[in-house]
């Protein structure tokens, strides 16, 4: 009997990576990443190529699957697709964007156009009706803003999809989008009822314009003879509704039960806590899951992997330039930094908001602040407060988690910065909280293959994810640790209270520049 595969591709902030996976044993037998950039072409605003990056990259990777682990396509039974969101693309009636595509909560240009929602609709209706605030991570605004500032783009525009509908739309001509990732489409969302609100809303009718919602592991379509000759699949070939990146990426950690959370660690970070009912948070997003009846409260801090590689590139050219002629990776040499300082930074703290931030509040013009510094202070000390800082924004979200009654039971981390170990223990020891690590990490791309198998019937449950995803190592917190960086953390609690205003006074000060 010939063996059957389940192919998942994700498309990230800063790398696409897809792998073809064994759907009976999870073995990854073939994977391929590639690396991009995105464009920021004026203050608050991030955006991708849809064609060049998303579309183009999947081809590539799937050619690349296919090619090297030399599995015929007619082995190849589903397929599953994430990618960033909650992202805005508008295309025209035959699929083509109309512009770049603007990104997740990254992107903050639609801050007067969160204050129009809030102004006509009210903030305790779309409260009510959509589970969450608006923020810059609601996909709904930058539709606004759409309107209001390219009427052009908008009139021509049929469709708003996010990153995984127009892969799918790509690869099966149908229009969709998944429950989750509806979710965030505030203020044209009925979350509980997981549907499109009707009627005209601010010159957006949502149900003419906005794809038709099904659930993740819901079979979209099936691949088209056009996208097969470009990607080398089987014409026919069952495509899942697919999902934003970090909900397939909860799943590649093994998160199947009520209590479950994980903690991703990647450009941005995302937090995702499976909850046993449909959530209303004026801090976090409560969420529809993956599957009819499953529920998750999200939130997530705008930058924590991107502090690193910000770090790396202005302060680290020694690190870079012997990475590139052959030595160490730059940023496993930056960790070497961590023995040069000590903890709490020698009274260094670091607010690490550098693109704004999403939750345990919402604020796009919050900034970075490095607060105590000295004359003593050293580079080291730098790049530890930024960790450290990190590790407070966290703490922050866990105890307002908690205070809502959301209690974490199992943590469960996953991303590039599970690498840096020393960081980890540092998250740990300040959250006081046990962080258990996959001992395989394919990120999202491997939870959208496993979420195409349970699509086709392959897998019956969530939890059967469980037969490819063990766990081999954990990050115990010190109960010592946590003692001495609770005043730090206490500082940094007070140090936002404290100069938010002043940064939204430079925000504006930014922008006229």
């Amino acid at each position: 009997m010939a063996n059957e595969y389940l192919l998942g591709v994700d498309i990230g902030t800063y790398s696409s990576k897809g792998v073809l996976v064994n759907a009976d044993t999870g073995d990854v037998v073939s994977s391929h990443v590639i690396e991009h950039n995105l464009s920021m072409p004026k203050p608050g605003w991030v955006e991708h190529d849809p064609e060049g990056i998303w579309w183009q990259e999947f081809v590539r990777i799937c050619r690349s699957l296919l090619n090297e682990s030399a599995i015929p396509a007619a082995e190849v039974k589903a397929v599953g697709v994430s990618g960033i969101g909650p992202c805005v693309l508008p295309v025209d009636a035959e699929g083509h964007p109309l512009r770049q595509a603007i990104l997740y909560g990254i992107d903050t240009r639609a801050k007067l156009e969160i204050q129009q929602c809030e102004e006509a609709l009210g903030r305790e209706a779309i409260f009510k009706m959509s589970g969450s605030n608006l923020s810059s991570s609601s996909a709904g605004p930058k539709i606004l803003w759409i309107k209001n500032n390219e009427p052009e783009v908008f009139e021509r525009a049929r469709w708003f999809l996010t990153c995984q509908s127009y892969l799918v739309l790509k690869l099966t001509g149908d229009v969709t989008i998944d429950a989750y990732s509806a979710c965030s489409v505030a203020p044209f969302v009925d979350v509980e009822n997981n549907a499109w609100l009707e009627g005209e809303i601010l010159g957006v009718n949502p149900r003419t314009v906005l794809p038709r919602i099904i659930w993740t592991t819901d079979v979209a379509g099936h691949v088209t003879t056009r996208a097969a000759a470009e990607t080398g699949l089987l014409p026919g070939t069952p495509v899942i509704g697919g999902t934003i990146d970090a909900a397939a990426e909860a799943i590649s950690t093994g998160l199947t039960d009520e209590g479950d959370m994980m903690m991703m660690f990647g450009s941005s970070n995302s937090l995702i806590l499976r909850t046993d009912h449909w959530v209303r948070s004026e801090n976090f997003w409560g969420l529809n899951w993956l599957r009819p009846g499953t529920f998750a409260l999200v939130g997530g801090m705008a930058t924590l992997g991107s502090l690193t590689r910000w770090f790396r590139d202005n302060f680290s050219p020694e690190e870079v330039a012997a990475q590139a002629a052959g030595g160490p990776n730059a940023y496993a040499a930056l960790g070497n930094l961590l023995n040069e300082s000590s903890l709490g930074a020698k009274g260094l703290v670091a607010l690490p908001y550098f693109g704004g931030e999403r939750t345990p509040f919402y604020d796009p013009d919050a900034s970075g602040v490095l607060f105590g510094l000295t004359l003593k202070h050293t580079r080291a000390d730098v790049y530890r407060a930024l960790l450290e800082g990190v590790g407070y924004g966290l703490r922050h979200n866990i105890d307002t988690l908690s205070a809502e009654g959301a209690v974490p039971r199992r943590v469960l981390g996953v991303g590039g910065a599970t690498y840096n170990q020393a960081w980890m223990q540092i998250i740990a020891d300040i959250t006081n909280l046990k962080i258990e690590i996959p001992e395989k990490q394919h990120g999202a791309s491997y939870g959208d293959a496993f979420l195409a198998g349970l699509g086709i019937g392959r897998f019956t449950a969530l939890s059967d994810v469980n037969r490819w995803v063990k766990h081999n190592r954990a990050f115990i917190p010190s109960p010592e640790n946590y003692a001495r960086y609770t005043p730090f953390y206490q500082l940094f609690r007070e140090l936002y209270q404290q100069t938010n205003q002043l940064m939204w006074k430079l925000s504006d000060l930014r922008r006229s520049l």
